[in-house]
């Protein structure tokens, strides 16, 4: 991945508003992880805000986020319009709507819930499958034979 990804930028140079800003950008971060785990706060779109807060107000908290080894580069396929890859698709799905199910239906015994949590989930899984479907490239081998 390259380092040179940063889009032009409208630097906030007032300083109060630059710190709400990097707060806000360092929330959607927090919120964005809390998202792998928790099925009805959406990663993306926090890891998005983060990056937009950042690129504002801090170049290297920017630069840590896009070239962060886990999220980084699935961010930088999202902001080109290259999509996720397969696998990401699969682990997502499979992951969302193994927690939103035992969320409505073991967790919480709620009624509301039965409907909500997967009606949540399928326009989740919708956004998902409509997204580009990213080829990787497989790793050339070292090994020749």
């Amino acid at each position: 991945m390259s380092s040179d990804h940063t889009p032009r930028r409208k630097v906030i140079r007032n300083p109060v508003v630059r710190h709400l800003v990097m707060a806000v950008g360092w929330l959607s971060v927090a919120l964005g992880f809390a998202g792998i785990f928790l099925p009805v706060l959406p990663t993306t779109p926090f890891l998005l805000l983060s990056a937009a807060c950042f690129v504002r107000t801090s170049p290297r908290f920017y630069q840590w986020l896009v070239e962060h080894p886990r999220l980084g580069r699935y961010l930088i396929y999202y902001l080109d319009g290259q999509g996720m890859p397969l696998k990401a698709k699969v682990y997502t799905l499979l992951l969302m709507w193994t927690m939103l199910l035992l969320t409505a239906f073991v967790i919480l015994q709620r009624p509301m819930l039965h409907y909500l949590l997967p009606a949540i989930g399928l326009g989740v899984t919708v956004y998902i499958l409509r997204l580009p479907t990213l080829k990787i490239a497989p790793e050339a081998s070292s090994e020749k034979s």
